[in-house]
């Protein structure tokens, strides 16, 4: 899943989360949220498929893991409760949810990562750091459907709903 993967999907099931526990708009913020969908692969990303390659050849290691996620969830818990600050809470969120939509139960090495053993799984590539860039800047401007396209569209168009949805509440309708 890419950028609007990540993003719309987690403020959709966020929103629709929300609609039958009204308290959790208070408790997470839409904006860390949206940060927190794509931490993970912003972390991982460069570390292991552009920085580490040669070691990791892995784009999904030390920040798609439940031990990840559960740091980042207690840390925003003490702030929470000492500053009332949502900020950490609502990333932990979002990166959880991108776990759930990358599938990591599928990689329980790397989910449950260091239970399971200390190495993650390494892909086979056949390219190094930089072609690694170049083909994911081409993926990006190239449409095709696939499975991956799926959830970019449905992203898309979550994004699209709940802009007009804040553009409405915003401006009003009489205003528009």
């Amino acid at each position: 899943m890419l950028l609007f993967g990540h993003i719309g999907v987690t403020l959709g099931i966020f929103f629709a989360i929300g609609i039958f526990i009204p308290r959790l708009k208070t408790i997470i913020d839409p904006k860390y949220l949206a940060v927190g969908a794509l931490l993970p692969d912003l972390i991982d990303k460069p570390l292991g498929m552009i920085i580490f390659a040669s070691t990791f050849a892995n784009g999904r290691i030390i920040c798609h893991t439940l031990l990840f996620v559960l740091s980042l969830f207690l840390l925003g818990l003490y702030l929470y409760e000492k500053k009332k600050d949502i900020k950490v809470l609502s990333l932990a969120s979002g990166s959880f949810f991108h776990l759930m939509e990358d599938q990591m139960w599928k990689t329980p090495k790397t989910l449950l990562w260091p239970l399971l053993g200390l190495q993650f799984p390494k892909n086979q590539v056949d390219f190094n750091g930089i072609e690694y860039l170049t083909r994911l800047f081409e993926n990006s401007f190239t449409f095709h459907l696939s499975r991956s396209s799926t959830p970019e569209i449905l992203g898309i168009g979550i994004i699209v709903i709940l802009a007009l949805h804040w553009l409405i509440k915003e401006f009003g309708q009489n205003k528009f």
